[in-house]
């Protein structure tokens, strides 16, 4: 077995659910087949993984009901967002208990075998209200939910294939080879950062400002499926490039993909944004204004509240940084921390400003945005 290097995994052991043979596959083909969407496929291939340890398959109702209304699994470790598998009813009638089944793509590619070993209906009301906050449609994540099936499919999991993470495929690292790296680095202390977004100045500023009290940086931007509006992860992956080309230390950096799906759950998913970046090996990680929010559903800290509330079980530590922005008479990035000046001395641009800005090929300020990122970033909207 492969030596486990850093800091504890969540919930104490890095699952492997991977057999990749060919013989795996083979006894797959003549099983029954459910297919999946490419949500499920990023959960299947984070709980091989082991970004999503200690799970080792979909969750069963006992665990679905402790996490939406504890916060907790069953076996009493932090875990704040269900991973679950919906299938329609009449999909869910066709499986027995117990059953073997193969996971495949809209095409009928084989991605993993689940053995059902738990079938349950969900409130979905209950689900989105305690997860998300909201029952709202209007809310991207909690849509979602109600458009899949209304059976929850609980059990054990193995990946037979790997994804394809394409062009990205040379930022791609499990949690295991991730650790390794850090070892190898020497870094003993290594802060995560998550994002959906391109890196603007806000960013740069409280990522450099944690280095500082670090040996490493994990850069680590979600590629898996968004919201429509958002910046492609293409396009993203292209201006991290540059950033971290001109504006950050070499040795110091480093650039993984996280495969996941974004669920724009706010507090809750800054608790899991954090948990799966301790399975990867970091020792701290960055919560931020705002943390996996979408329009006004979330309070400003809300999320770093939520974590602080569960800090003591987690196992590692917290950057919670107030919003920054640059203020003209200091001359700098700053945060209401560490500046006196007003509101009209400082330059801070929403996210929402800023993409109707790139998508008008206007450079922001260079206050708010590296030029080099914004002339890479308008350059890929404009060929999508």
């Amino acid at each position: 077995m492969d030596k486990i290097y850093g800091i504890t995994p969540h919930g104490g052991k890095l699952v492997n659910l991977k057999d990749l043979s060919t013989k795996a596959t083979a006894k797959a083909e003549n099983l029954p087949k459910l297919t999946i969407n490419n949500w499920n496929i990023s959960d299947l291939e984070l709980l091989a993984i082991g970004g999503f340890s200690p799970l080792e398959g979909f969750m069963s109702k006992a665990d679905y009901d402790a996490v939406v209304n504890t916060m907790h699994l069953t076996s009493g470790v932090v875990w704040s967002i269900p991973i679950t598998l919906p299938v329609s009813k009449e999909n869910a009638a066709k499986i027995q208990l117990n059953e073997k089944i193969a996971l495949v793509d809209a095409n009928g590619t084989i991605y993993g075998t689940m053995v059902v070993t738990d079938k349950y209906q969900p409130d979905k009301k209950v689900e989105a209200q305690k997860v998300y906050g909201t029952t709202e449609e209007a809310h991207p994540g909690v849509k979602k939910m109600y458009d899949t099936g209304d059976i929850y499919l609980g059990g054990p999991i193995k990946l037979l294939k790997m994804p394809s993470h394409g062009d990205f495929s040379d930022y791609y690292m499990e949690p295991i080879e991730t650790r390794k790296m850090f070892h190898d680095l020497g870094w003993k202390t290594i802060v995560g950062f998550q994002t959906r977004n391109p890196i603007h100045r806000a960013h740069e500023f409280i990522q450099k400002t944690a280095l500082e009290s670090v040996d490493g940086l994990l850069l680590n931007p979600l590629v898996g499926e968004t919201k429509a509006d958002d910046i492609p992860a293409d396009v993203r992956m292209k201006s991290y490039q540059e950033i971290l080309r001109y504006y950050y230390p070499k040795d110091r950096v480093r650039l993984v993909i996280y495969p996941a799906a974004m669920r724009y759950a706010g507090p809750r998913e800054a608790v899991l944004h954090a948990i799966v970046r301790k399975n990867y090996g970091c020792t701290h990680f960055i919560v931020g204004r705002d943390h996996a929010g979408v329009g006004d559903y979330y309070g400003t800290y809300e999320a770093q509240e939520l974590i602080t509330s569960v800090e003591s079980e987690m196992g590692m530590q917290f950057f919670k940084f107030e919003n920054s922005f640059y203020c003209k008479k200091c001359g700098s990035m700053a945060t209401g921390k560490t500046c006196p000046h007003g509101a009209e001395d400082h330059i801070s641009l929403s996210g929402t400003k800023v993409r109707a800005m790139l998508k008008a090929g206007i450079v922001p300020p260079k206050e708010v945005s590296r030029p080099e990122v914004a002339r890479v970033l308008i350059e890929g909207m404009k060929r999508k």
